[in-house]
């Protein structure tokens, strides 16, 4: 039976590396002390005996696997700033050892106590070759301990390290284990259980105190990986007080013990303890104070000047707090001081390296984030264009391929005019086709979007590449992908956007969960938080009995709660876990575009359900948003405005762009739908304010807030103006080539002309508005379209009756399948209008055939308080009974077309459009 087979996760010789920093370990009378205590959990086998269930003297398996954890925890600390002493371990090993009335403790300090001479460290070693390999005549199946597993390797390599000391080596090591088992006090006992009723006692002891407060997220070991291996410097053994990881209180870090009591800290728990402030960086960063946090990570840049991602960490506080010079300072600091030496990439997907950074491409690459953050486009580019300079000289493929994807990300974000060139240096990365032509922007793009993807397939970068398959979808989704020679007998012309495409590149990048654990992604990365973590919970299991109270029940609730000594924690990070989880949400965007309201609920939820705890608070809150929406389209605004409150408790605006969005978007709508023109132009000029003022930047932003003033210019009737916004707006989308925002500004016109009475003019636009909707695929915007066109056609008289009908009858089944309550109840209006436009209909043969769809939109528009169109429908409705005789069924619907009416020309109240 073999326990614990393959814990290591690799050869003798990477684990080597992993587990000693080099190819022998040096032994020390703590690691003899393990060694003693892996002996016990797996005693060698016996020729000719049978190995039990269980050796000697567990009592159940949980029992046995207890010891087995806490043994890995140790090994993987055993090359630590710090090794604890004998006292302290006999204090960790209790927790483990009270269900055998201190066996193991007794064992462990009588076997260190009776190594007294050379010959009884060879004599203790040649037994440890027992527990490794089987007697002769037995099975290979009776071996007990895996050779290869993390146990096993940490014993071939103490074993190799003995054969290899010198006498004077060994005599060295008794001298120290005297010392070590001296430490202890003579009279020493084991403390009862009584001793440790205290479990903030235990837990200060076994864990130092790094405790996580309350609403920390679970990314426990993700983050920024050490650079360097554990043992690199002694000096990062940091004199720091109890409450370390409470930022909010800054002079806690003096190292007064007078003021507060102070203990040593390893690099690893150091390092824990900045991951897990990244974390909440990302996560929540509006509970990160500025202030406090730089005082917090001052006071530690002072006791441990080598730790120098703690001004990465400030870089990363000056940037979730918009603080452009302090976040330009901590970065320049960061790569003097260090060389970026400690690492940006957590780890690569390749087997054979990781990725190396500390090189100036690795700064310019940061620089150009950091602009591309700010909204710098100009100066992004610089940084990245030397970036892949300097990439190119060092040949650093991993640093570059990165770079290739942080450029693409910039290019699909700003907008950019297709007469600029993007990157004009001699160092481009391809500018023309070899015939003279000029890339276009989106053809620079697609370009560096595929030599990214190839490089990150041939590196095995697998993050990388399901970063790339993500922006191809999203390339594929708004832009046509048109051959470079676009000439000749064999040019292409397909001119539409291709959804399998999108749908492929989507299930390719989810593919990073299945890759990782076959490629090199599962390597450990050790940063010590898991064996901090492990024996922490190992404290709080102990007493689990008492955990009566508030405080025990916090103890107990910590990022491996899930362990328990049953099962290993989750081995997928929270960054790949990302990545899958953004493959959800841009899934929901895409079938947005394509017009499938289920199906971007049913995606969105899947993203809020499953990839909540990995998520950022960014992308989290988009996924809210796109519920939210989902109710504002179907159930009306009272629904969204209930999902909003609860959103906005969970996302505070100020934190948070999307909430805030969309609350702006919620609120104008429903102006617009109650007449509250005032109202709706003061939301406008919100939108105006809150895009940035460099141009290229923000340009989704600043053409919604147009496109959203064009509509309140329509509403209020201003028609010569809305068309000057919309036929600037026009000229703006298709300077940056924004094709698909060019279809809704076409619909836009076609509305504008509708309504000023000029449907001869309209009708271009409409067709136009539809043909765009063809190309990129936009299914229920084209629906949208075609109930325009339909309404022109009415509007140069009933002899076109016929072809409106056949129109609306074209779109009914997407509107009615997937469009909400505004689109469903202008389609029937306008089925019931182009049935009263026929000459040859009769009201009295079929009045089901107009009074059913009026009925229906009255109840949808009645829901969403849409006066203008309601009037409408409850005006045909009172047409309708009165060509039928029925008095007071007219009254009825004349009554309410009068209420919308005045609710509409007289509105009151209008303060109340802007509560929610």
């Amino acid at each position: 039976m073999n326990v614990f087979a393959g814990v290591g996760g690799g050869a003798a010789g990477k684990e080597a590396g992993t587990v000693g920093g080099g190819a022998l370990l040096e032994l020390t009378p703590h690691k003899l002390a393990v060694c003693h205590l892996v002996q016990v959990f797996a005693p060698p086998p016996q020729a000719g005996v049978s190995a039990p269930a269980l050796p000697f003297p567990f009592e159940s398996v949980a029992h046995h696997n207890r010891l087995g954890l806490f043994l890995f925890a140790l090994t993987r600390s055993c090359e630590d700033f710090r090794e604890p002493p004998l006292e302290e371990l006999l204090r960790q090993l209790k927790a483990v050892d009270a269900l055998v009335n201190g066996w193991l403790c007794e064992q462990l300090t009588s076997t260190l106590s009776a190594l007294t001479s050379p010959d009884d460290l060879f004599n203790f070693f040649d037994k440890l070759r027992g527990v490794l390999s089987a007697p002769e005549g037995a099975n290979v199946e009776d071996e007990f301990l895996d050779p290869n597993s993390q146990l096993g390797v940490f014993l071939r390599c103490c074993i190799l390290s003995f054969n290899t000391m010198t006498f004077e080596g060994v005599c060295h090591l008794l001298a120290n284990l005297v010392e070590y088992c001296n430490s202890a006090d003579t009279s020493y006992d084991l403390a009862e259980d009584e001793d440790f009723n205290s479990e903030m006692e235990m837990s200060n002891f076994m864990d130092t105190n790094m405790h996580v407060r309350d609403g920390v997220f679970d990314k426990y070991n993700q983050g920024y990986a050490p650079g360097s291996h554990m043992g690199d410097s002694s000096s990062s053994l940091v004199h720091a007080p109890v409450s370390l990881h409470d930022f909010e209180e800054a002079n806690m870090f003096k190292a007064d013990d007078n003021l507060s009591p102070t203990c040593l800290r390893s690099r690893w728990q150091l390092e824990a303890y900045l991951n897990q402030q990244a974390d909440i960086l990302e996560k929540d960063p509006s509970s990160v104070p500025l202030n406090s946090f730089n005082a917090t990570m001052s006071q530690l840049q002072k006791l441990a000047p080598e730790l120098h991602r703690v001004q990465f960490l400030q870089y990363l506080n000056a940037l979730t707090h918009d603080d452009y010079v302090a976040a330009l300072d901590n970065l320049h600091r960061y790569f003097d001081y260090s060389a970026g030496m400690q690492g940006l990439f957590s780890r690569t997907a390749s087997p054979f390296q990781d990725i190396i950074v500390g090189k100036y491409e690795s700064a310019l690459l940061c620089l150009g984030n950091l602009h591309c953050y700010f909204g710098h486009p100009k100066k992004a580019l610089e940084a990245f264009t030397e970036a892949v300079r300097v990439s190119q000289m060092n040949n650093d493929d991993s640093c570059l391929a990165y770079i290739l994807g942080a450029i693409s990300n910039l290019l699909s974000k700003i907008g950019m005019s297709s007469t600029v060139g993007t990157i004009g240096s001699p160092y481009s990365l391809g500018n023309n086709i070899g015939l003279g032509t000029p890339l276009s922007i989106q053809q620079q793009l697609l370009v560096l979007l595929k030599r990214s993807l190839k490089r990150a397939d041939t590196l095995k970068l697998t993050s990388l590449l399901s970063f790339d398959h993500l922006s191809l979808a999203k390339f594929d989704l708004k832009h046509v992908q048109r051959p470079l020679v676009s000439f000749g007998p064999n040019a292409s012309t397909k001119l539409r956007t291709c959804p399998a495409d999108v749908c492929k590149n989507l299930r390719l990048s989810s593919r990073v969960l299945t890759d990782f654990g076959t490629d090199g992604l599962s390597a450990s990365n050790d940063n010590g938080s898991f064996s901090t973590s492990w024996l922490r919970n190992l404290s709080s299991a102990s007493n689990s009995w008492c955990s009566s109270s508030k405080k025990s029940r916090k103890l107990l609730t910590n990022d491996f709660d899930n362990f328990h000594f049953h099962a290993q924690p989750s081995p997928i990070p929270a960054s790949v876990l990302q990545l899958a989880g953004s493959a959800y949400l841009l899934r929901a965007t895409a079938w947005e575009h394509y017009g499938s309201a289920p199906m971007v609920r049913m995606n969105s939820l899947v993203y809020a359900t499953c990839f909540a705890d990995a998520a950022s608070s960014s992308e989290l809150s988009l996924a809210y948003v796109k519920l939210i929406q989902h109710l504002a389209t179907f159930k009306g605004y009272s629904a969204a405005f209930s999902a909003l409150k609860l959103a906005e408790e969970k996302f505070p605006l100020s934190a948070n762009s999307h909430i805030q969005l969309l609350k702006m978007q919620l609120l104008h709508e429903r102006a617009l739908h109650r007449g509250h023109l005032k109202v709706a132009q003061q939301i406008c000029d919100e939108f105006a304010v809150l895009s940035s003022s460099v141009s290229g930047v923000d340009i989704e932003l600043k053409t919604e807030a147009r496109l959203r003033h064009a509509r309140t210019l329509l509403a209020a009737k201003q028609f010569s103006q809305a068309a000057n916004v919309a036929n600037s707006l026009f000229s703006t989308c298709y300077k940056y080539n924004m094709q698909v925002e060019n279809a809704s500004v076409l619909l836009l016109l076609a509305e504008i002309h509708k309504n000023s009475d000029n449907a001869v003019l309209g009708l271009p636009y409409a067709l136009a508005s539809q043909s765009f909707c063809k190309s990129f695929n936009l299914d229920l915007l084209e629906a949208s379209a075609t109930l325009t066109l339909t309404e022109l056609w009415l509007a140069l008289g009933s002899t076109h009756a016929k072809r409106a009908l056949s129109l609306v009858c074209q779109s009914l089944p997407m509107i009615l399948g997937h469009g909400g309550l505004e689109l469903r109840a202008r389609a029937h209006i306008v089925l019931a209008k182009c049935y009263l436009s026929d000459p040859k209909f009769s009201v009295s043969e079929d009045p089901s055939a107009v009074l059913d769809p009026l009925n229906q939109s009255a109840e949808d528009l009645e829901v969403l308080e849409y006066h203008e169109m309601a009037a409408e429908a409850y005006y045909l409705k009172a047409m309708v009974f009165n060509n039928l005789g029925k008095l007071d069924e007219r009254e009825e619907a004349a009554a309410s077309f009068k209420e919308h009416t005045l609710a509409l020309e007289n509105p009151y109240n209008e303060e109340d459009s802007l509560a929610c």
